[in-house]
């Protein structure tokens, strides 16, 4: 069983010192001009930081975060040595997907609301925008909702974001999938009042099925993370109503 695991953290977490950075994250820290680009930037970083500590069974402490560098590829993914990783932050909350290679995820985090009949028809591919017609008015914000996170999940995977054709990936809700003519993602889905969470899993190699698991900080007692199994099951299908 192939185990992603996710973490999420808010604003009020984040310490206000940067003792838990490390050098060269610092120095990229002191070249965003901008409050809102620094505090966000922080917030994925913290984020990512203590998934990846909840993950291993490591201490959060300020000496252990700093020996975890977040790096970013060319593509602007987040990189951390022998995992994959992927963050995603709206309205305060910032959510970090991680597993073991060679597996590739996705994640994205997105507040539901009323969305355009115009952002469908531009976004979305001729069936999705079938489905999303087809549903009851009652649930329609929370299925473009999403489509369109599943989607965003699909494309930060596959490393190249919004930059490509949001139709150019195809989501089926009966059990969520992503699919994109060379590659079928599994998907999972959860949602915590008005945010809700998508992660896309795939295996390059073919074998396995997925487990999606809420990480939490290390237990001083246990002496390591902690896992809860929350949300939806992958296999079951998704349900609006």
């Amino acid at each position: 069983m192939n185990r992603i695991g996710w973490f999420e953290q808010v604003e009020a977490d984040v310490p206000a010192g940067d003792s838990w950075l490390c050098a060269r994250e610092v120095a990229r820290l002191a070249g965003y001009r901008f409050a809102k680009r620094r505090s966000d930037w922080r917030l994925g970083r913290w984020t990512a930081k203590q998934a990846v500590c909840a993950h291993r069974g490591w201490p959060g402490t300020d000496e252990v975060l700093a020996g975890i560098e977040i790096q970013t590829a060319p593509s602007g993914a987040p990189l951390v040595d022998e995992l994959s990783i992927s963050l995603s932050h709206r309205a305060g909350k910032s959510i970090c997907a991680l597993a073991e290679f060679p597996l590739t995820i996705g994640c994205d985090l997105e507040v539901i609301e009323p969305r355009s009949d115009e952002f469908v028809a531009d976004y979305f591919t001729p069936e999705e925008q079938i489905s999303v017609l087809a549903a009851p008015i009652a649930v329609r914000a929370r299925l473009v909702t999403l489509i369109w996170s599943a989607k965003e999940s699909a494309l930060k995977a596959l490393s190249v974001g919004l930059r490509a054709d949001t139709r150019s990936v195809s989501v089926e809700l009966d059990p969520l999938r992503v699919l994109r003519r060379d590659a079928t993602f599994t998907g999972w889905w959860s949602q915590t009042g008005s945010m809700l969470r998508t992660i896309v899993a795939r295996d390059p190699t073919g074998a396995g099925e997925f487990e999606f698991v809420e990480l939490r900080a290390y237990d001083d007692e246990r002496g390591q993370g902690s896992v809860d199994r929350v949300g939806q099951d992958p296999g079951a299908t998704v349900s609006l109503g």
